[in-house]
């Protein structure tokens, strides 16, 4: 197998013996707005804290000074201490020191004494002052974030004159880009909001997509490219066989789930995972959900020290993160006031947590994958959130949506800066665990939730159902929670809220996008159509006579999956016989295969329920989502799948599917992982 590496994605330079770096132009008109920029912000930092400046040239010499310090002496002992200790412990040793050094220099160039409190405005102000010149001066903040862990650039230049670069071992890096649907990549490099990856498609690497079969969350998807698996049903579920409800974004849950999974089945071997679901069996992991339960299984502390130590970074991210937040009310009051429709409302603590993810949490994972770049790990999976967790509440392709996917082709681009700065050669592969689908939520068409529904349905039959549901976090919260579990502590960490109408529910409903599950709890096994019917007459009739809702699928008498429309019976085993309509007209045509094998899953619900998709592929989610995933039905189910050019796929894991072209493509994420396997078998030790 040839190496797309040696042409496109961090191609190295010619080897040229005995050449050094000489800088260009470019370089030098980049070190001066660098000064200069740091002059402006140092000023008015100070300003901020009524200092004034009498020599703004000596202010900017003495704090490069400082800088050069923290980043190659005091960093060094830090990283010591802090590898014994946890995210909290470089957080403290990193920020301590960055006030401590900054502000002794500070102090001595503006002849002044600052107090703790002031260096710590002055750090605010400044850090955001920096981040803004870089962005005018199109090097973006994500290149800043990696130059800890690369020499700040400095090995950068010696890689690009060629200096050692032919022996280097072998590394794989898999990006997943959350929720981008191949069709929304496509949209963003023709409108040219991702010329990185449009570059890379043009030289190096192909584009096609996969196909996310039901249920297409990012949970299912993590666990088949990660651990070969296909045995999640859904985000949520009843599970008869620890007795509750599971939530995977939960990290007590994601535990137990992951323990299920088949030993030595993991991708990521010898490897690493940031921001992932599950481990893929890593040596080191960094904000994976089922590792945070604990402080200490987040990580070393001495590879965050990176990402705390940074001079003027934190400082700056969390001023960003607050106009990330600004950005966001902005954005939702300009969607009411042009009354975008479908819509829902965009509450503050949605806010918040895009402020967290698309500032802090993006630059804390670019960090942690640049260090583990250094560290020569063989195999990197990451998983950026920005874009899905701005589409479920804007819409897929909203423009706030797709501006998102810019700031994530900054980030793949300082990625790439990486990769020829280290001494292990990294091939990319860009992959997403699901697209999304447009459409107004259940709620706004029933007038009340997916689980009022169900229940006032088993009522009106005479039953005194009561429910188990849960309130709708999105699986997008994961690695923030990840990092919110692990510092509250393992038994104090809540759950994902459990809310039930009784002590003893009758029913578990769940909604996961336009994908319902209904689970008759005090059930010891999955009843048939004949018995729900004779338990509950109104439920299934009353379900499909609901707005949105488009089909119900339940059992046979011999265990088949029966698919039930308005107008129709469909049988997808053996024994049942199909009559009327065809409930699957409109419905992608993996829709039969998808739903057959999720009723095959031991805890599929006893009730599957699919909303309706109309003409222009919108889809109703059971949850307050305006673009969703989970279910099937429009570009949910069309995942991006990017590799490199001379890396073919395995005909044996491939079929063609209609909505994805004519050309064959991998079909579920258990077949992402075999050809990920056998593409690492080939190209990395």
């Amino acid at each position: 197998m040839s190496h797309a590496t040696e042409r496109g994605w961090a191609a190295p330079a010619p080897e040229r013996t005995g050449v050094s770096w000489v800088p260009g132009v470019g370089d030098v008109l980049q070190a001066v707005w660098t000064v200069v920029v740091a002059a402006v912000a140092l000023t008015l930092g100070l300003a901020a804290v009524g200092v004034s400046v009498t020599d703004e040239l000596l202010l900017v010499v003495v704090v490069f000074v400082a800088v050069f310090v923290l980043d190659a002496i005091v960093s060094r002992p830090l990283r010591l201490l802090a590898s014994g200790g946890s995210v909290l412990t470089a957080l403290v040793l990193g920020f301590a020191a960055q006030v401590l050094v900054l502000g002794a220099a500070i102090d001595l160039a503006a002849h002044t004494d600052l107090g703790i409190g002031d260096t710590l405005v002055v750090l605010l102000v400044a850090g955001a002052v920096m981040a803004c010149g870089r962005w005018l001066s199109g090097a973006t903040d994500s290149h800043y974030v990696v130059g800890a862990a690369t020499g700040g650039g400095l090995r950068q230049r010696w890689a690009r004159a060629g200096v050692g670069r032919e022996d280097r071992p072998r590394g794989l890096l898999v990006v997943q880009l959350d929720g981008v649907a191949l069709p929304v990549l496509r949209r963003a490099l023709a409108g040219g909001q991702a010329p990185n990856i449009a570059r890379w498609v043009r030289s190096s690497h192909t584009l096609t997509g996969w196909w996310s079969t039901i249920p297409c969350t990012t949970p299912a998807s993590m666990a088949g490219f990660l651990h070969g698996s296909a045995e999640i049903p859904a985000y949520r579920w009843w599970d008869r066989r620890a007795g509750r409800l599971l939530v995977a974004g939960n990290p007590a849950d994601a535990r137990v789930i992951e323990a299920r999974f088949p030993a030595d089945s993991g991708l990521l071997r010898d490897g690493t995972a940031i921001s992932t679901t599950f481990t893929g069996g890593a040596a080191r992991s960094y904000l994976t959900v089922s590792r945070s339960t604990r402080l200490r299984d987040l990580g070393s502390g001495s590879t965050y020290l990176s990402f705390f130590i940074r001079p003027f970074l934190l400082p700056g991210a969390l001023v960003l993160t607050v106009g990330e937040v600004i950005k966001e009310f902005r954005q939702g009051h300009r969607q009411r006031v042009r009354d975008v429709r479908p819509r829902i409302p965009r509450k503050v603590d949605y806010a918040v947590l895009r402020g967290l993810t698309n500032v802090l949490l993006r630059k804390l994972d670019l960090s942690l994958i640049a260090d583990e770049m250094t560290r020569g790990s063989p195999i990197i999976f990451v998983d950026f959130v920005d874009y899905d967790e701005i589409a479920h509440h804007a819409g897929p392709e909203r423009p706030e949506s797709m501006a998102a996917i810019e700031g994530l082709d900054g980030a793949l681009a300082a990625l790439e800066d990486v990769a020829r700065s280290v001494a292990t050669r990294y091939d990319l592969v860009v992959v997403s665990d699901h697209g999304q689908s447009l459409g107004a939520p259940f709620s706004q068409l029933a007038g009340c939730s997916f689980a009022d529904r169900v229940v006032e349905l088993m009522r009106s039959g005479g039953s005194d159902a009561t429910v188990l549901t849960t309130t709708e976090e999105g699986e997008q919260r994961g690695p923030v929670h990840a990092l919110i579990s692990a510092v509250v502590g393992e038994n104090r960490a809540p759950p994902e809220g459990l809310v039930a109408g009784s002590d003893d529910p009758e029913v578990a409903v769940t909604g996961g996008g336009n994908l319902g599950m209904i689970w008759f709890r005090r059930l010891s096994s999955r009843p048939n159509l004949a018995e729900i019917d004779a338990a509950w007459p109104a439920l299934v009739p009353g379900l499909l006579d609901s707005p949105g809702v488009g089909l119900v699928m339940s059992t046979d008498d011999a265990g088949d999956p029966l698919v039930i429309g308005r107008h129709g019976v469909r049988g997808l085993g053996g024994s049942s016989a199909a009559s009327g309509e065809d409930p699957l007209l409109g419905y992608p045509s993996r829709t039969a295969a998808d739903l057959a094998r999720l009723h095959a899953l031991t805890d599929a619900g006893d009730l599957v329920v699919l909303s309706t998709v109309d003409a222009l592929d919108r889809v109703h989610a059971f949850e307050e989502q305006v673009g969703s995933h989970g279910g099937i039905g429009g570009p949910q189910n069309e995942a991006l799948f990017i590799h490199p050019r001379d890396w073919p796929l395995d005909p044996d894991l491939t079929e063609v599917v209609p909505e994805l072209g004519d050309t064959p493509v991998l079909v579920g994420a258990w077949n992402v992982h075999r050809q990920l396997m056998a593409w690492r078998a080939a190209t990395t030790p």
